[in-house]
């Protein structure tokens, strides 16, 4: 009797390992960053050859564990948050309050979704997305946004804050917020004045 229940325990282990029920921990990223510094870029016209008037803009957000090196590279751990096309109509050229919606329509408040995208033989990143520097490095990874929104409001002229609610090309919610008295905007389009002083609010910039 007592073999026989040496036999079960055994294949009970067996089985309970075959079937994954204790696999190991899955590596969890940061699905609420809190970002504390950023930037926007201000490209103007930028596909008005293909026929689209609104203007374009750029949102660079960053966690407070990354700072950029002297060469421009970031370093340090934490989580950096790029829109690369948000669409705004063609009277803008400051990030306007507002809702904003992940999709390829191209029209005012929507922002372009992050994908591979193809060009000759190499494979670049586009859209909005999430870029993970960790302490492991191995795992540091890069996570397409593909679908939901995110929402800017500004109180007294200066003071932006923006809320994250999407979802990453693998299906996990990502949450996301950013407040700050000081958001500078850089004009990056291409009839743009050389910017000897960058620092400037939102309401300084300089065209």
């Amino acid at each position: 009797m007592k073999y026989l229940q040496i036999l079960v325990v055994f294949f009970g282990i067996m089985l309970t390992s075959c079937n994954g029920s204790d696999p190991q921990s899955a590596y969890v990223y940061n699905a609420n960053p809190i970002y504390t510094w950023g930037y926007a870029e201000y490209f103007g016209l930028e596909y008005a050859k293909s026929g689209n008037q609104n203007h374009i803009l750029s949102v660079s957000l960053f966690s407070a564990g990354l700072k950029p090196d002297s060469t421009g590279a970031l370093t340090g751990v934490g989580q950096s948050l790029f829109f690369e096309d948000i669409y705004v109509h063609p009277t803008e050229i400051l990030l306007p309050a507002g809702t904003y919606t992940i999709n390829t329509s191209e029209l005012p408040f929507t922002v372009r979704p992050g994908k591979n995208d193809t060009v000759g033989n190499e494979l670049f990143p586009i859209g909005a997305r999430i870029t993970y520097y960790e302490e492991n490095t191995s795992k540091s990874k890069v996570k397409f946004i593909t679908e939901g929104t995110f929402s800017v409001s500004i109180e007294s002229d200066t003071i932006y804050t923006i809320n994250c609610d999407f979802k990453t090309d693998d299906k996990k919610v990502l949450k996301g917020s950013f407040t700050a008295t000081y958001l500078p905007h850089y004009n990056k389009s291409l009839n743009a004045v050389v910017l000897a002083a960058r620092k400037r609010t939102h309401r300084n910039i300089q065209f």
